[in-house]
């Protein structure tokens, strides 16, 4: 018999009412997540990602549609759901009356864990806190404290991890060894969900991604596919110039940094004819492949239908 998804959203709708109007927040958003997958929700602001693991997490109930953990319903079998799931939320919410320690044996407690400081003191040891296990929860950094969401969303060992933005605004320090230790937990059988601005860490991490637009999906592949599907090479190079309006027109200009699609090196040679007769002058010149931001960008432009 074949396995129950880890996570299955089945035609998911929200909307919200107020003074403006109905605004659709979801709409119809459907996919698998398999158990064992490292997969990827990403999308621009406003699309729906939070409002999603929202619905997924019992904080949001849907307008219709249904949310499955490993064949729990999130709302007629909340808890059992609840119980599956270990959710890393954006925002830095904390105790300010408890240690490190007290803070992860108390959310332990919540799932009916007791006892499990040998579990604590790896969480604290893989997280970079074994020397905070002791300090108030006031004392710490906002990234100590970001690496105590990690901890408590772990604490109870789930089988489904949601990380929603884990690593905004967090150091590099931080990133890697949040990364390491979350991809040796995938590799033992854990699945993880991950919403990201940071599309170099989905395309390094996770083996398939869905795409959010306006609440819908426009999205849903391996990565491998996504990125095999943009057939374009990229040029990119620095300068200080104003590029000739027809360049800028196709440009993806952040700071000096310029990034221009190129099919074949016929258009890389036009490109660069039309650059030294506009006088723009170009600093370290590269060209390779379209990475996941290259088609992101590309997807959320067209936004074309979803693929298998």
């Amino acid at each position: 018999m074949p396995s129950l998804p880890a996570v299955r959203f089945d035609s998911v709708a929200k909307t919200y009412s107020g003074a403006r109007g109905t605004v659709r927040a979801l709409d119809g958003v459907g996919f698998d997540i398999e158990p064992g997958e490292f997969f990827g929700l990403l999308g621009p602001n406003g699309a729906g990602k939070t409002t999603l693991i929202s619905v997924l997490a019992g904080l949001a109930k849907a307008t219709s549609g249904r949310v499955t953990v490993l064949g729990h319903d999130v709302v007629t079998d909340f808890a059992a759901a609840r119980k599956l799931l270990g959710i890393v939320p954006q925002e830095l919410v904390f105790d300010p009356f408890f240690s490190v320690r007290e803070t992860l044996r108390i959310q332990g407690g919540y799932f009916g864990v007791h006892h499990n400081d040998a579990w604590i003191d790896e969480l604290l040891a893989n997280l970079g806190l074994a020397d905070k296990a002791d300090a108030n929860m006031r004392q710490l950094s906002g990234g100590m404290k970001r690496r105590v969401l990690v901890a408590q969303a772990l604490v109870h060992k789930p089988p489904v991890i949601v990380l929603d933005e884990p690593t905004a605004g967090v150091d590099v320090e931080l990133r890697q060894t949040l990364w390491h230790f979350i991809a040796r937990l995938n590799r033992e059988g854990h699945t993880v969900l991950l919403t990201t601005h940071y599309l170099e860490e989905a395309e390094a991490l996770c083996g398939r991604i869905a795409m959010l637009k306006q609440g819908r999906v426009v999205a849903l592949d391996r990565t491998s596919a996504l990125l095999a599907g943009t057939a374009h090479q990229m040029m990119r190079f620095k300068s200080d110039d104003a590029l000739p309006p027809p360049l800028a027109a196709r440009a993806r200009v952040t700071g000096r940094i310029v990034q221009i699609a190129a099919h074949d090196a016929a258009e890389v040679e036009s490109t660069l004819a039309a650059l030294r007769q506009a006088a723009v002058r170009v600093e370290d010149l590269e060209i390779g492949r379209a990475d996941l931001e290259d088609v992101f960008v590309e997807i959320m432009q067209g936004a074309g239908a979803a693929t298998a």
